[in-house]
């Protein structure tokens, strides 16, 4: 067991590092195992040793970011301390890095290094696939690179796209004509770009058409010239569409293609166009290929633990797949002989009582 303080120098700093309630310290002691006491402008720390030193170069970094006048949030805090357990000193920097975008006070910024890798691969790249499980920021930082190249004159437009998949529900049972029906699929796409902009400057932008919101279907015949390109849920896209999409790209141009493997609603028999993109352009100049895990998602810290409930599912039920198949293979005979019990010579009862 160790102890540690830590004096911050200033009540006010230490408060703001709490959080309401101490909400942040407590969050610290859940997932490091170490107590954290709190007085005045000093944290009192105790645990294994191990654990106090992880918690001590957590708050440093934590105090060095509010010091630089960027707000702390809890996110931040789950952020820092998953980077810690991956990739230690290096994995907290990469939680302290410059925002994409700052609006009202909140800072979109890379979280971990999977998210900085992504972002530098955008920028260094005119396309790129950033694939992984829901929640890992995909799409959301996607969106602000685009709004920040629109800002910064680099692009002329942006566009939004999603395939119009149907999952449980058919197209034809909604009201309304196509426009209507397709915009439940698309809203994902304007609550993220009314999350980067006021609200009136997004609808101003959006009825210009300097922003496009439309299902993948609506880019056939088209070329985008000037523009940063976001194919959104492309798991659900066909080759075919994949295809037509990337050869979509014009000069000046960006595209950023997201989307989930294991979520894919495609009919039975239909290759996803994301997976079949990954296997023939892996390698070509010019694309790149950010990959997220469950460890990424920066959702509510339930959301990484029904993610591995669900890998954890698929890999038992792949076992089960596996070892029912072997079976097979062998045939109903040998399978039989295998689970028949052993055969067992007779006792000869009466020779037994004899020598007796």
């Amino acid at each position: 067991m160790k102890s540690l303080n830590v004096d911050l120098a200033d009540n006010d700093l230490a408060r703001t590092l709490a959080g309401a309630k101490n909400e942040n310290l407590k969050l610290v002691e859940r997932r490091l195992g170490v107590r954290v006491g709190h007085r005045g402008s000093e944290l009192h720390l105790s645990g294994e040793k191990d654990a106090v030193a992880s918690a001590a170069r957590l708050f440093e970094k934590l105090t060095a970011m509010l010091k630089a006048g960027r707000p702390v949030y809890t996110e931040d805090i789950e952020q820092a301390i998953k980077a810690l357990g991956r990739a230690g000193d290096e994995g907290l920097e990469a939680i302290d890095l410059p925002p994409i975008l700052a609006r009202s006070g909140r800072h979109i910024a890379p979280r971990g290094l999977n998210q900085k890798r992504y972002v530098e691969l955008i920028r260094e790249n005119d396309v790129v696939f950033g694939m992984g499980p829901a929640g890992t920021g995909k799409t959301y930082l996607a969106m602000a690179m685009a709004v920040q190249a629109l800002m910064e004159r680099k692009v002329k437009r942006i566009i939004l796209a999603r395939p119009a998949v149907e999952a449980g529900e058919k197209l034809g049972f909604l009201p309304g004509d196509l426009a209507e029906k397709v915009n439940p699929y698309l809203r994902p796409l304007y609550d993220a770009l009314h999350d980067m902009m006021d609200a009136e400057k997004a609808g101003t932008l959006l009825e210009q058409g300097v922003i496009e919101v439309a299902p993948l279907a609506f880019m056939r015949g088209r070329t985008l010239n000037d523009c940063f390109a976001i194919l959104d849920e492309a798991q659900n896209t066909t080759i075919e569409q994949m295809k037509m999409f990337l050869t979509r790209i014009g000069y000046h141009s960006k595209a950023v293609i997201t989307g989930d493997a294991t979520q894919v609603d495609l009919p039975a028999g239909k290759t996803s166009g994301l997976v079949h993109a990954r296997q023939i352009l892996h390698g070509v100049e010019g694309i790149g290929f950010g990959d997220f895990t469950e460890v990424d998602v920066v959702r509510h810290p339930v959301v990484q633990e029904v993610i591995r409930a669900y890998d954890r599912y698929d890999a038992d039920r792949a076992a089960q797949a596996a070892l029912a198949a072997a079976h097979a293979l062998k045939g109903p005979g040998e399978a039989h002989q295998e689970t028949r019990a052993p055969t067992v010579d007779p006792v000869d009862w009466e020779s037994a009582a004899r020598e007796r």
